[in-house]
């Protein structure tokens, strides 16, 4: 699988661990993160993630930020993205499973990095349950 990942300078140390994992695994990684604990906007990585997925370079994304919250709504305002906001990984099986969501966000300042591999790992194992979500998950969209 290709993945995409984006973060600030809250999330550089998350970012190297759980890409070191995914690799492990197998999969591809679009590095679209800071390296650095220089202070950066969110948006950018936020859109760069988001882009990846539209424009079918990457199957699905993970970026992270200080709650989350910033670069989840930057994702969220591309028309087919559906970035989660997650805190367990009992969350991230659920915004996959229901929503359909395609990118995590994950809060570097409020959850360890052992619980954001564990979050990505459910996030990325789990696939769509369609049936009675999918009516629900093609409300999301504006038109």
């Amino acid at each position: 699988m290709i993945i995409s990942i984006g973060n600030d300078h809250a999330g550089p140390e998350y970012k190297k661990e759980i890409v070191t994992y995914l690799e492990s695994l197998g999969h591809i990684i679009i590095n679209n993160g800071t390296d650095n604990l220089d202070s950066v906007d969110y948006p950018d990585y936020g859109h760069a993630v988001a882009n990846d997925i539209l424009l079918g370079k990457a199957n699905l994304g993970i970026v992270i930020c200080g709650s989350g919250n910033g670069i989840a709504i930057t994702a969220n305002k591309h028309q087919a993205i559906r970035c989660a906001l997650c805190w367990t990984p009992e969350i991230a099986e659920l915004a996959r499973l229901h929503n359909d969501a395609n990118v995590i966000s994950i809060p570097a300042r409020f959850v360890s990095i052992d619980q954001a591999i564990k979050m990505v790992d459910v996030f990325i194992k789990t696939d769509f349950e369609g049936g009675r979500h999918a009516n629900r998950v093609n409300k999301i969209a504006c038109k």
